[in-house]
């Protein structure tokens, strides 16, 4: 809570037009997201589509950076994977350093769970329901991880981001101007 606290007092701290740029911030951080980014500004005064807006854009961005990064990672591996498949099929060198593949047994719990989850709702699925679990950033990152699309990841965590960002905005301040 502590970072929360930080984030609405850096809100109340700087001129209204920075306001946006920090509430952004906020969203690019996992567990606070594009959700708790928009409270916070809602709650600091800022307007709550502009609020709500900011937090979109922040928590969005750093979904797509790390997909894209997730993605290059796991192209490179595999890319990786297939010159030793080939040197080691024609017979080269023999000094091929071989790292033992992970096997379910060696699979975290979340692992599992997200795969359960992926195999039955697929990426809409995930990506619509994740946030009640984890952050969309590690959402992403697994399907990215996974050799899902990297436009397909994006289009979902986007219409994830926006839906359930609108939904607490809405809820937030409708709450903040009932009272006032």
């Amino acid at each position: 809570m502590n970072l929360i606290e930080t984030f609405q007092n850096l809100v109340a701290q700087v001129p209204d037009l920075v306001q946006p740029l920090i509430i952004a911030l906020a969203g690019a951080i996992p567990f606070i997201e594009g959700e708790g980014a928009a409270s916070i500004g809602i709650i600091g005064g800022i307007p709550p589509v502009i609020a709500a807006i900011a937090a979109m854009i922040g928590n969005f961005v750093c979904v797509a950076i790390l997909v894209l990064a997730s993605s290059g990672a796991r192209q490179a591996i595999v890319n990786r994977s297939r010159s030793r498949e080939s040197v080691v099929a024609g017979g080269g060198a023999t000094s091929v350093d071989e790292t033992p593949s992970m096997d379910a047994g060696h699979r975290s719990a979340r692992n599992e769970k997200f795969q359960r989850a992926f195999e039955r709702y697929g990426v809409p699925g995930v990506s619509l329901l994740g946030p009640l679990l984890l952050p969309t950033h590690f959402t992403a990152t697994m399907l990215a991880a996974a050799g899902i699309g990297k436009a397909r990841i994006l289009l979902w965590q986007a219409v994830a981001i926006v839906g359930w960002t609108t939904v607490v905005a809405v809820i937030v301040g409708s709450a903040i101007y009932a009272v006032t």
